[in-house]
């Protein structure tokens, strides 16, 4: 059965891929520039060095893939109000409507398919998908706390 689930998860973004409803398919972001903007769509105003941190790149590094993204206006830098020594960097407007078109175009389709299956295959879909997380969620030493932020 795990096979059949892995399968047909690949067969979902076959699908996505071929009629080119992900909008990553199309971006000329570079993967680092990607993982900085998708970190900061989930954990918001952060850092610098948290982030360097978060993507697994140094400091350095993160200063040339935030200067490319800033030029794109796609996030800001600014001082930390507490700390002036410490920059922040964040989403703008734009870099959060890039973000959302890539999670959204494919969220929209299957919401669709969604709305067309019944109630009941619908709850065990849900069933499924929460015994899933929780076992994600466990495997990765999620708290209680991040379980229900997430």
């Amino acid at each position: 059965m795990i096979e059949r689930l892995q399968e047909l998860e690949a067969r979902q973004l076959r699908l996505f891929v071929r009629d080119r409803s992900l909008p990553l398919l199309s971006t000329t972001l570079t993967i680092q520039q990607l993982k900085v903007l998708v970190a900061l769509a989930i954990d918001g105003n952060t850092p610098t060095h948290e982030l360097a941190e978060r993507i697994g790149v140094s400091m350095a590094t993160l200063t040339g893939i935030v200067d490319r993204l800033a030029a794109r206006s796609l996030v800001l830098r600014r001082e930390d109000p507490a700390d002036r020594r410490v920059r922040r960097v964040d989403l703008t407007e734009e870099g959060r409507g890039l973000i959302d078109d890539m999670w959204g175009t494919s969220r929209q389709r299957t919401e669709a398919a969604l709305r067309s299956l019944d109630v009941e295959t619908l709850r065990g879909l849900v069933q499924g998908a929460e015994a899933l997380y929780q076992a994600l969620a466990g495997s990765a030493g999620a708290t209680p706390t991040d379980m229900r932020r997430k």
